[in-house]
């Protein structure tokens, strides 16, 4: 059971670094640092967008029209954040690194 519970926190932190990297990666292309016309780098993107954005969508549409700026992943991070110390918490012999 303990090595259940350490698979999901592992997985909820590498999803957190995957929407992290996802933030990074639009301000990147909004920027126009890199170029999306790159099949290696528009591959990326959309691989991770296709990851992140079942999750982000549902907090989209929950939250207020902010002008330009996107505090979805922001919001997300703070519930997978909340989640993981919960998984601990309820279970709070886990060695967790």
């Amino acid at each position: 059971m303990q090595s259940l519970l350490i698979l999901i926190i592992q997985v909820i932190q590498l999803y957190t670094w995957v929407i992290i990297i996802g933030a990074v990666l639009s301000w990147l292309i909004a920027f126009n640092v890199i170029n999306t016309q790159n099949r290696f780098v528009y591959t990326v993107v959309d691989v991770i967008y296709r990851v992140t954005e079942p999750a982000l969508a549902p907090i989209r549409r929950i939250l207020p029209d902010l002008g330009g700026i996107d505090i979805s992943p922001i919001v997300l991070l703070l519930l997978l954040y909340f989640l993981q110390n919960l998984i601990i918490e309820l279970f709070g012999s886990l060695q967790v690194y």
